[in-house]
């Protein structure tokens, strides 16, 4: 189970999720209250072991800002929040090769029924179709809000889509993440991955050690139990 600690502001909380486990830590560069810049996050990768994945969250469509940012912030991954744009994924990987994993992200609306199912399912076809991106995130979005919402998608309607969509694709699952549910969303979903935000702050920006402990060791228990 690949677990991801997002939205960190902080050298003290990156280095305390990946001293419980994490295997990647997540910083923020689109639009959010725990945004980040790339020479403050330049500043916390230095110390980070190499083993734990650096990952940072982008909305914008500029694959040159998103590949200088990544290179001045240290990063290994790149997570694609802004929407589908698969001539941005290609370009992407023509510049950076194999060397920062691609993550795209796809919105749950959770307020939209079954047009949400379908249109979910068929960006993962393009994705897998496309052969650019095979890690995949799916994220609620409540109205205009997407990510940070705190709130968790429909899971057990979500289950039949993404196993007939998902395909090889590793899947990670986000969105209402808490201590308390992650192993109920693992049950559910069978994911590839779990990211998690604001479950485990205690304000925002501010990680909660013992909500962190938590989440990874539940999430680590329900996934060695698949």
């Amino acid at each position: 189970m690949w677990i991801k600690i997002c939205a960190n502001t902080n050298l003290e909380d990156a280095q305390l999720d990946a001293s419980l486990g994490a295997d990647a830590v997540g910083f923020v560069f689109a639009p959010s209250k725990r945004r980040v810049a790339a020479e403050q996050v330049a500043r916390i990768t230095l110390h980070l072991p190499a083993s734990v994945e650096r990952v940072g969250v982008f909305d914008s469509h500029d694959a040159e800002e998103i590949v200088a940012t990544a290179r001045t912030a240290s990063l290994n991954g790149v997570q694609l929040h802004g929407g589908v744009d698969h001539a941005l994924a290609h370009r992407l990987r023509d510049v950076l090769g194999g060397e920062v994993a691609i993550i795209q992200t796809l919105h749950w609306q959770v307020d939209a029924g079954g047009a949400s199912a379908e249109a979910v399912g068929r960006h993962l076809d393009e994705i897998t179709r496309e052969g650019i991106v095979n890690r995949v995130l799916i994220d609620s979005k409540m109205g205009t809000a997407t990510g940070g919402t705190g709130v968790a998608f429909d899971w057990e309607k979500a289950r039949a889509t993404l196993a007939e969509h998902a395909g090889g694709l590793k899947l990670i699952v986000a969105g209402g993440l808490r201590p308390e549910n992650v192993a109920e969303a693992i049950e559910q979903l069978a994911p590839w991955g779990v990211d998690v935000a604001s479950g485990v702050e205690a304000e925002p920006g501010r990680k909660d050690p013992e909500r962190l402990a938590a989440f990874i060791r539940n999430a680590r228990q329900a996934g060695s139990g698949r």
